[in-house]
């Protein structure tokens, strides 16, 4: 028989960097599931992949145990990589702070492609576009 879902947790988290201090430690606490567990197994499995902010979605069962997905990094953490920025611009209609190719696009689609609610490459591209718009990185062809 299968388990009973308790709760579906989503953390976004520096990969191989995870302890139990805030935020892991008060979103996982209130459903009862051991917090260390979560860490350990979260950095064993991120380890590869130090310096990306890796979400992971948790979901525990009402025994206490769980299990998680990683999914792939957030679209502006993947732009901001690319343009090779910190941050986004504070005016990013007026002043842009950097530039991402359609190439760039075009290879952070095939990273998110399994996390989108489409399959097009070209509606991604065009989301991801949307993204970089707003963030004041500037596309070029």
């Amino acid at each position: 028989m299968a388990k009973k879902v308790k709760a579906i947790v989503k953390l976004q988290l520096p990969a191989g960097k995870a302890n139990p201090a805030p935020p892991v430690g008060p979103a996982l606490a209130q459903h009862g599931i051991n917090i260390m567990g979560f860490c350990k197994e979260y950095n064993a499995k991120t380890s590869t992949r130090m310096g990306e902010i890796i979400p992971a979605e948790i979901t525990v069962f009402t025994d206490g145990s769980f299990k998680f997905i990683l999914k792939s990094p957030p679209s502006g953490f993947l732009i901001m990589k690319a343009a090779g920025i910190d941050k986004g611009s504070q005016k990013p209609n007026q002043q842009k702070v950097g530039k991402v190719t359609r190439k760039q696009l075009e290879d952070i689609a095939a990273i998110k492609r399994e996390d989108m609610n489409t399959q097009d490459v070209d509606a991604i591209i065009e989301q991801l576009r949307g993204t970089a718009r707003q963030m004041g990185v500037e596309v070029v062809d």
